[in-house]
């Protein structure tokens, strides 16, 4: 289906469309040039005809006035030889259509007596073969029944028009096929540029903020784009830099205070003669410093995975196994709440990511459906792989997300109504969705029809020799925040 549709998906590109209608303007101004020039020149040569056959009857017209038959007959006499030289033709015959004078032998057939232009052919000896030369004429009546045809060979302009017609022709199809080149590598060309653009914003949009787009020094449009872009990712990176340096200091600098609280509070706890009020107060406020705390550890773990780019520690990570553990790691919850947990898919999909993150991802995608499948439910847990890909699927049958929710959900701290009673702080899919970008994939929410579907398509990458396969350490349970 991809092969039948590629030659329509390129014509629709602009690249195309321009190219094509340059070419059609292009051929439709040379074939109305060209053609108007065959025409005119085509008039000209028969108006230059016309004006020799005129002068050449307006003389023997003269001659006939002046002297009668007998003049004209005379001078028909004299002229009749010029049909060698000069091509001209006459015949003067009388009332019954008998030849009195000229050089050709009887008047042409079909052509009715009267003053009139004809043109007819006569055949003629050539190179030792006949020839049938086109003549065009004048004709006149005289008094007595008498009729004088005048004209003139026009062989030699034929075979010019034609030699024009040929050239019109040629010469049309060489600059049609001329612009269809031009027009196919300015194309090429523009088409180039274009993917080169399209392909360093890929790269930006995945995370290196340092990349620019190319300015070949052509002065043009593009250069033109590219200095303008390059400028406001200079500016877009200098801020990002900036609240990226800001929040990683705030996010470190609260770290030490909220822990030595949680000390102090837990200090505090130990004391027996603690009233129970005030107990049940630090209590609280220990649970709540313990929320700050995760939210605080996934947001500088959003941060390190959207900011690690091209010094993300890579090693090759058997996914299929790793999701093994992680189902291993909460059966035994699952179990308790009556849940099934089960992994189907693949025994090894191996990849190149980093391993710590991956199994982070794993461990919020089934902590996040294992809180929100009621008593009963199901979690299924599976990883295949294609020729390119390697597929991640966590699915459920709980309450699922409205489809108009899932894209907003993947975005921090942002929750559906009916869950701000749950615990949590709205981290975890973001986590999910900054970690699968950084490893160049897509996550996709679906509907399980009941419940949520979320698939996370990683790339493969092929390595120049093969790496011993990691076993990635298990994230601690209580540092992850769930949706």
């Amino acid at each position: 289906m991809a092969t039948t549709s590629q030659p329509s998906r390129k014509f629709r590109l602009s690249t195309s469309r321009l190219s094509a209608l340059f070419v059609g303007i292009f051929a439709a101004g040379i074939v109305i040039l060209l053609t108007t020039v065959y025409v005119l020149t085509a008039r000209v040569l028969d108006h230059e005809v016309d004006v020799v056959i005129q002068a050449e009857v307006n003389g023997l017209l003269d001659e006939y006035r002046r002297g009668g038959i007998l003049q004209l007959i005379q001078n028909l006499h004299r002229r009749a030889d010029n049909w060698g030289r000069t091509g001209a033709v006459y015949l003067l015959i009388d009332g019954q259509g008998r030849r009195i004078a000229g050089n050709i032998a009887r008047w042409p057939s079909d052509i009715s007596l009267g003053d009139q232009w004809i043109e007819f052919e006569i055949d003629a000896s050539e190179h030792g073969g006949g020839v049938a030369h086109p003549v065009r004429a004048q004709t006149f009546l005289l008094p007595g029944g008498r009729a004088l045809l005048v004209g003139t060979d026009v062989l030699d302009r034929k075979r010019l028009a034609s030699r024009l017609r040929s050239a019109m022709i040629w010469g049309t199809g060489l600059c049609i096929a001329l612009s269809v080149l031009v027009a196919y590598f300015y194309s090429q060309r523009v088409r180039r540029r274009v993917a080169a653009i399209a392909n360093t914003c890929d790269t930006i949009m995945a995370g290196e903020l340092s990349e620019r787009l190319a300015i070949e020094g052509a002065n043009d449009e593009f250069d033109e784009l590219s200095t303008t872009v390059n400028r406001m990712l200079d500016r877009i990176e200098q801020q990002t830099s900036l609240l990226r340096t800001t929040f990683d200091s705030a996010a470190h600098d609260l770290r030490a205070p909220l822990y030595r609280a949680r000390v102090r509070i837990e200090e505090a706890l130990q004391h027996r003669e603690l009233a129970e009020d005030s107990r049940d107060v630090m209590e609280a406020t220990l649970a709540e410093l313990d929320r700050v705390q995760r939210t605080l550890g996934t947001l500088l773990q959003i941060a390190q995975a959207d900011a690690y780019s091209r010094e993300l520690p890579l090693e090759e990570v058997d996914l299929a196994n790793l999701a093994r553990e992680i189902v291993d790691l909460y059966q035994p919850e699952a179990s308790e709440r009556s849940q099934s947990l089960i992994y189907r898919g693949e025994q090894n999909a191996a990849l190149r990511g980093n391993q710590q993150l991956l199994a982070q991802v794993l461990v919020n995608l089934v902590e996040n459906a294992l809180k929100y499948v009621p008593a009963g439910g199901r979690v299924d847990v599976s990883v295949d792989t294609s020729a390119d890909a390697i597929t991640l699927t966590v699915a459920d049958n709980g309450p699922g997300v409205p489809a108009e929710d899932r894209e907003r959900i993947q975005q921090p701290f942002m929750r559906l109504e009916r869950d701000r009673s749950q615990s949590g702080s709205g981290l975890g899919l973001s986590l999910v969705a900054a970690v699968i970008r950084l490893h160049r994939g897509t996550v996709e929410l679906l509907d399980n029809q009941p419940g949520l579907i979320v698939r996370c398509r990683l790339p493969k990458e092929k390595t120049e020799r093969p790496q011993k396969t990691v076993t990635a350490r298990l994230p601690h349970r209580t540092a992850t925040s769930s949706t």
